[in-house]
């Protein structure tokens, strides 16, 4: 799903701060979340990051299908 004008990254508080990055051009980019919704209901919300990989990507497995169905099932 593409959010050009960031509204919804916005409104989820999932814009990625972290220094890295834009220091490689990288601006206002989201953080790798997943959200499960049940009726309009935001029941788990999960977000792959750590200090040393803000963006998620060496570890995603948070918000990969496995990482939600588990949280769900919680």
């Amino acid at each position: 799903m593409g959010d050009p004008a960031r509204e919804l990254t916005s409104a989820l508080d999932m814009e990625m701060n972290h220094a890295g990055p834009p220091s490689v051009g990288i601006i206002n980019r989201c953080k790798r979340h997943a959200l499960y919704v049940d009726d309009g209901t935001v029941k788990v919300v999960r977000v792959s990051e750590r200090d040393d990989d803000p963006a998620g990507d060496d570890d995603p497995s948070a918000t990969l299908v496995e990482g939600m169905l588990e949280a769900i099932q919680a």
